[in-house]
């Protein structure tokens, strides 16, 4: 790669999830030290405006980038070693600037939980990235990092103990507060709009393979009803991410030359307890699911905001709600030989934005500062494929992560 002005740059740091990324990268990385960065978005005043009301030192450049006009995506990607964008939903607005990375050989990091947009962008941009050495990495927020990397971890350490991966796990979603982002909103709105209007989307959707172009897996566990889950002691209820989740998951494992087997099978679902308060949650939860599946399926937008009074794109929740989320994922595998292993990935901040801008920064700032491209080409990636240790490393260590082994 030639010469870069930036390693990385924010674009879309005027919008709320932005703002906590360059919050982050000043606070943990500061000016002028190691790491080089700059503030990206449409408009100068803006940013300015937004660098001195957080303290930000006017040291840190401001870029000029609109996804309107091409050629500043063109500038910004040739002037920076990695793009970090929070500007969704992806499908809307992401392809002009995955185009220019790709192009440019610049490395790309996002936060997109549009496996459908996913799909296709790998399929036209996979070639391209592997030529030009970019590293185009989707989902580098709670979806999908500590789930794919949590899988990640669970299957390091059943190879270290059995010498051997585990063949079925489960991802069961123990605990957690927090809000959804405007951004996953907008993101499914606009994925629910264009798969009424392309019926080839709704298989992309429902497929769990379709990040893994070619490949066809075995037949995943799938329900929409309250299951008691025994390996838990819990009674279980669908988890909104899953879909996406258990995507990523599958395309890390495929990225990696499939060590966890070809015949691999995951399923996430969220705990609502044991005993019959636990029963009558999951069937709450299992009801409330379908209803939503229903309405959204009718009138997504109008739905979204008028019940649920969502926040719309670059809208957040306060300090205060953001420092008091958390959540606390529970992984359970086991192999062909019947050994078991537990895991546990847990966030010390709320999943959809405090705890979201801190792994999107890591996941750039690996990129930049341990994973060279003689050991990661360019191509399409997943987190867990392109950064997997060392990622979860940076997670423990600045971020706020934990991976444990429960036994």
């Amino acid at each position: 790669m030639t010469t870069r002005t930036h390693d990385i740059v924010v674009y879309g740091a005027t919008g709320f999830t932005g703002r906590l990324v360059a919050e982050y990268l000043n606070t943990t990385y500061g000016v002028g030290g190691d790491l080089k960065w700059a503030m990206a978005g449409r408009s100068a005043s803006k940013l300015a405006a937004v660098r001195e009301e957080m303290g930000i030192s006017a040291d840190v450049p401001l870029v000029i980038a609109d996804a309107g006009q091409p050629e500043t995506l063109k500038a910004m990607a040739e002037s920076a070693r990695v793009v970090l964008t929070t500007v969704g939903p992806y499908q809307l607005y992401g392809e002009p600037l995955l185009a220019a990375c790709a192009e440019a050989g610049t490395d790309y990091v996002d936060l997109c939980g549009e496996p459908a947009w996913m799909a296709q962008m790998i399929v036209k941009y996979q070639e391209k990235a592997e030529a030009s050495g970019a590293r185009l990495v989707f989902s580098c927020g709670f979806d999908s990092v500590p789930f794919d990397l949590g899988v990640w971890f669970l299957q390091r350490e059943a190879k270290a103990r059995f010498g051997d991966t585990l063949t079925r796990v489960k991802g069961r979603v123990r605990k957690m507060k927090g809000t959804f982002s405007g951004g996953t909103a907008a993101s499914l709105t606009a994925t629910l709009e264009a798969a009424s209007k392309d019926k080839s989307i709704i298989k992309l959707l429902t497929n769990p393979f379709s990040l893994v172009p070619g490949f066809k897996g075995p037949k995943q566990p799938h329900s929409d009803k309250a299951e008691y889950d025994e390996s838990a002691k819990s009674w279980t209820a669908p988890f909104i991410m899953a879909p996406i989740n258990t995507k990523n998951v599958h395309r890390t494992n495929a990225l990696a030359g499939h060590p966890y087997g070809e015949d691999f099978i995951y399923d996430e679902r969220m705990m609502t307890g044991d005993g019959p308060k636990g029963e009558k949650r999951a069937k709450a939860a299992a009801r409330q699911d379908k209803i939503q599946n229903i309405l959204l399926a009718i009138a997504p937008t109008r739905w979204l905001i008028k019940t649920f009074a969502l926040p719309k794109p670059g809208q957040g929740p306060d300090k205060q709600a953001r420092e008091t989320g958390f959540y606390d994922v529970l992984f359970l595998g086991e192999d062909a030989h019947g050994h078991a292993l537990r895991a546990s990935v847990k966030g010390d901040k709320d999943p959809g934005y405090g705890s979201t801008s801190k792994m999107i920064t890591e996941c750039a700032a690996a990129l930049v500062m341990n994973v060279d491209r003689q050991t990661t080409g360019g191509g399409v990636w997943t987190a867990g494929a392109a950064l997997g240790d060392v990622l979860i490393d940076r997670l423990q260590e600045r971020a706020g992560l934990t991976f444990a082994i429960e036994d």
